[in-house]
């Protein structure tokens, strides 16, 4: 238990304040948790934090490592694992987002040091904007920058009401700032969605386009605001009528400091990475009238962390591989889906993520054909799927952990509780104790070679490669009951 956090101890309830929450990408810092032995409640959470929360004192909660689905030493299923990275020809390692950056750089470490490809969730979110960024570049800012100044709040493909509950109220339209001390009626607020969201009710402006067409409303803004007309089939391309796209503009020219903010909903369109770059480049143009920066909606509270751990120890954000001794970096070439559905690796590492939830059939078939280790907290398809499951360590509750917010700003985190075991402290640990296995298996090959032995083994097997379909179908279905139960 970390000696820093501040909490009160009553018999066997601690009360802990200032918790960050490690669930989206807004981190929020002001938490406070009760603890004790079967329950935990939660103050200034939003639902999905007060569920993380409460994982604490699951009874899904994996305690003891597996292997082929049964319980196994630690020991043993270290070096299982390493067993199947040091001899795998092919290796794939996702390294997950709701873990610590200290831990993603030793995942990569271990990725760089056996040849192996490694994603992160941006590959099935924010890749699109991720490569935009790479292309235009980005103005961005701070959150805290974002509550005091903006007068303009854009949200593009985005309804943090229902994915991000408590931003309207920490960081955009509600919160009184240093330079908008009347919140909500000293901003103004464009929404552009297909649907009329929760977050469009509160709209000055909802820009209701057509699905797939956020490229030619972006481009007919900034023919607007560079002062031409836009095309005369805008309405009936778009569904967005002239007066409301002139508004758009005036509102734009007319802002102190405007702040976009763009969701999935124009990473994951038609268009993907050409229309964040579009966005992009409107912000750098509206930085002609006054102050503009844009921001992703980032879902999970690290996957920004693992972009910038990637970048600054190889130079590229994701979709990097490792064959070669050299880093690669293609997206649709060494991404997670399109590794798997080719049925190019041998050997899957996930870290604190469920691709056998999330995944496409065909990738997940893939992980069921091949070994796959798993680092989880909870019983899941992931789980299922997998032939060596560590145990794994909630970070920033039970070991500290630093995090980056969407802001692309580390936050920090520290731990009030400890493990429900005590043969890791948390998934750094983990990952350093299952690195060290691999080194010692490598050096034990090498020395055989130089024995003259061949220093091969037979790659290992995967029990759940052994299943029928049918019987995979079934043993899924009945994992899902428990789940629901």
């Amino acid at each position: 238990m970390s000696a820093e956090a501040q909490k009160s101890e009553t018999e066997n309830k601690i009360t802990c304040t200032d918790v960050t929450c490690p669930v989206c990408g807004i981190s929020c810092d002001d938490i406070e948790v009760e603890l004790d032995d079967v329950s935990v409640e939660t103050r200034n959470a939003c639902i999905m934090g007060d569920a993380k929360f409460k994982e604490l004192r699951s009874h899904h909660r994996i305690t003891t490592p597996l292997i082929d689905g049964k319980e196994a030493s630690w020991d043993e299923a270290i070096d299982k694992a390493a067993e199947i990275f040091a001899f795998a020809k092919r290796p794939f390692f996702f390294i997950g987002s709701e873990t610590s950056t200290e831990a993603m750089s030793v995942g990569i470490e271990i990725a760089e040091r056996v040849g192996g490809l490694v994603d992160g969730n941006a590959t099935i979110c924010h890749g699109p904007t991720v490569m935009a960024i790479q292309d235009v570049g980005q103005v961005g800012a701070t959150l805290g920058e974002t509550r005091n100044r903006a007068d303009l709040d854009i949200y593009w493909g985005a309804n943090p009401e229902d994915a991000h509950p408590r931003h309207l109220s920490r960081h955009s339209i509600f919160q009184r700032g240093f330079f908008t001390e009347q919140g909500r009626h000293a901003r103004q607020i464009i929404v552009v969605d297909p649907r009329r969201s929760t977050t469009a009710l509160h709209a000055d402006l909802h820009l209701q386009l057509k699905p797939g067409t956020d490229f030619e409303v972006l481009n007919a803004i900034m023919t607007v605001l560079n002062g031409f007309e836009p095309h005369e089939s805008f309405t009936d391309v778009t569904g967005i009528s002239r007066e409301d796209l002139y508004k758009a503009a005036d509102m734009v020219k007319n802002a102190r400091f405007g702040v976009i903010w763009v969701g999935l909903g124009i990473a994951s369109t038609r268009g993907k990475h050409y229309n964040a770059s579009m966005a992009m480049r409107l912000t750098q143009l509206g930085n002609k009238y006054g102050k503009f920066v844009i921001l992703a909606n980032r879902g999970h509270c690290n996957v920004a962390g693992f972009n910038q751990v990637l970048s600054w120890q190889c130079g590229f954000p994701y979709a990097v591989d490792f064959s070669t001794g050299e880093p690669r970096y293609q997206p649709g070439e060494y991404s997670c889906v399109d590794a798997l559905r080719r049925g190019e690796v041998d050997a899957v590492f996930v870290m604190c993520a469920d691709l056998g939830a999330h995944l496409p059939k065909r990738a997940v078939e893939r992980m069921c054909e091949v070994p796959v280790v798993s680092i989880e907290t909870a019983e899941g398809p992931q789980a299922f799927v997998s032939d060596v499951v560590l145990p794994g360590v909630l970070d920033a509750m039970e070991c500290e952990a630093t995090f980056y917010r969407m802001d692309n700003v580390p936050c920090h985190a520290r731990s009030f509780c400890d493990p429900p075991f005590d043969f890791t402290k948390s998934n750094e640990d983990t990952l350093i104790q299952l690195r060290d296995a691999i080194e010692r298996k490598l050096a034990a090959r090498q020395t055989a070679i130089a024995a003259g032995e061949t220093g091969e083994t037979k790659p290992p097997t995967t029990a759940t490669a052994k299943l029928s379909k049918e019987e995979f179908v079934r043993s899924l279905d009945r994992l899902l009951s428990w789940n629901q139960t």
